[in-house]
């Protein structure tokens, strides 16, 4: 398989895409990683495990440097983000498979709102 034809691909998928279509693969990302975090803790690959956790805080900490603050909700996102990484933090320390999945739960409610909240802004865009 051509591997290059295919990096092409994904960067010109990655360029096409609308900021919440980013959004969502970033959120999607940081899902994909805290699973393989669970996976990797209960086979006790501790490397893998820290080395993925570390790209859901990398991720979380890029989300939170990214928000618009000029709107009021971005300092309640903000906080949330913070609130993330501290339950990252918790993770790691202490290796918990239940407060993964809390916050993958958390990370991914996040994501469906502003899924939500794209579809709306995308439909009011058509209206006018």
């Amino acid at each position: 398989m051509n591997n290059y034809g295919y990096q092409q691909y994904k960067q010109q998928s990655v360029n096409t895409m609308t900021s919440g279509e980013l959004l969502l693969l970033l959120f999607d990302e940081s899902a994909k990683r805290l699973t393989k975090a669970e996976m990797s803790l209960k086979n006790s690959d501790l490397a893998t495990f820290e080395a993925s956790m570390d790209r859901v805080s990398e991720i979380i900490r890029y989300l939170d440097t990214t928000l618009d603050k000029t709107y009021s909700i971005s300092r309640e996102i903000s906080r949330m983000y913070e609130y993330f990484q501290f339950q990252v933090a918790r993770i790691k320390a202490g290796r918990n498979v239940e407060l993964i999945h809390e916050l993958r739960s958390m990370l991914m409610d996040l994501r469906n709102t502003f899924k939500e909240a794209d579809r709306l802004s995308q439909v009011d865009l058509v209206k006018n």
